[in-house]
């Protein structure tokens, strides 16, 4: 019970502060209100901790972060199969320092869960209990959420430096250095600064497992981009071959055609709608065809660049950009705008948009075939998944 009250208490007394009886979220805050002395007090009274720091003490709750983790440890990847043997079907692969939730143990196997594959793991291959807090701080990217209504970002650790950014809550800021009290993060288009310890919720986050039906969607739209790549190579070729000829060939071309008839008004009419559509059709085509060119290449927060690295908003701005649609910055504002349509209507360039404690935090692009393409963190960069690898909260079109 004491345990309970200890655990509730770490995780709630961060950002609120109580009036006669009513709870109001803390407002561009930066320092602990309430709540320490719960901790303290569970401390103190459990003889059993005679013997150990209080620091000592808090730490066997973050301690608590990796405790069912296995992180792989082989030269490339190690097979994910559906039971705990080695003749039984493949379901994914788990590569090099990809990380899976362990839910219990098979003889010599573990069940993991990673990403959307669910099954049996080798013991072997996964590294387990203290090596992997060890191991996270190379592996995994720990990242700070927002949890007061405003938090100010400071040019140093310090309540009297400089206020370079305020931070609305929910927003997700990657931290470059994890200190006592103070958090060095990035923010904003790649800035630096430092935002206090005690309003933010910090976690780790690391590479999931592949299923094999992923992995085949993901080889299926590099070949189809190949092929797509190579096609334009070829018009490009004709377009240049032909432009000679059609020169040479213009003056003919221009007696001929005062003795052509103009068409009927409905032939007109019904081919201006025929284009339209197929106008439309083509530019979702070109989007999605546009944005599988950047797979694989890195993610930066707060980027736009789409070779040198963008966040998940960062990514869809600037392919909307390219095709000359201007949307906002951030995910939240991308949901905002444009055309909200439902989930059984969704088409390829659409928007998918993810939330995280009720807000949303995360965007991606629609690809067809229940995949889409985002910038979704630091290790995977942009990278094809399933739609629905979190759930989905909202869709919203700019393509018409």
């Amino acid at each position: 019970m004491k345990s309970t009250a200890r655990k509730i208490a770490i995780g709630c007394m961060i950002g609120t502060m109580t009036f006669a009886g009513q709870v109001g979220v803390a407002k561009a805050a930066e320092r602990p209100i309430a709540g320490i002395d719960i901790v303290l007090n569970s401390f103190y009274e459990n003889g059993e901790n005679t013997n150990i720091s209080i620091k000592e003490f808090l730490k066997t709750d973050l301690a608590s972060e990796f405790k069912d983790i296995g992180i792989a440890q082989v030269t490339n990847y190690v097979n994910i199969r559906k039971k705990a043997n080695e003749q039984s079907k493949i379901l994914g692969k788990l590569y090099n320092n990809s990380a899976a939730t362990i839910l219990g143990k098979k003889g010599d196997w573990y069940r993991v869960k990673s990403g959307n594959v669910t099954g049996y793991i080798k013991a072997d291959f996964l590294a387990t209990g203290d090596t992997v807090e060890e191991l996270a701080k190379t592996v995994g990217t720990k990242i700070a959420t927002v949890n007061a209504t405003t938090l100010k970002v400071r040019e140093n650790p310090s309540l009297e430096a400089r206020v370079l950014s305020l931070v609305p809550i929910g927003e997700e800021l990657e931290v470059k250095k994890d200190k006592e009290d103070w958090i060095k993060v990035a923010y904003g288009n790649g800035g630096l600064g430092y935002v206090s310890a005690d309003y933010v919720d910090i976690r780790t986050e690391f590479e999931e497992a592949i299923s094999i039906e992923e992995e085949k969607a993901r080889l299926a739209a590099q070949e189809a981009e190949r092929r797509a790549q190579e096609e334009r190579e070829r018009n490009q070729t004709r377009s240049y071959s032909s432009s000679g000829s059609s020169s040479s060939s213009s003056s003919s071309s221009s007696s001929s055609s005062s003795s052509r008839k103009p068409s009927s008004s409905d032939s007109s009419n019904s081919s201006s709608t025929s284009s339209s559509t197929s106008s439309k059709s083509s530019l979702r085509d070109k989007v999605v065809s546009y944005a599988l060119q950047f797979e694989g290449n890195p993610y930066v927060w707060g980027g736009t660049s789409l070779t040198r690295g963008a966040d998940c908003s960062g990514f869809t701005q600037s392919v909307m950009k390219h095709f000359g649609i201007y949307i906002p910055r951030t995910s939240r504002s991308q949901a905002a705008s444009g055309k909200t349509i439902s989930m059984s209507n969704i088409q390829k360039g659409d928007l998918i948009f993810y939330s995280r404690n009720g807000v949303i935090n995360h965007v991606a692009i629609y690809i067809g075939n229940g995949k889409v393409i985002g910038a979704s963190s630091r290790r995977e960069g942009i990278k094809i998944k399933t739609y629905n690898y979190r759930t989905p909260v909202k869709v919203v079109s700019y393509l018409g």
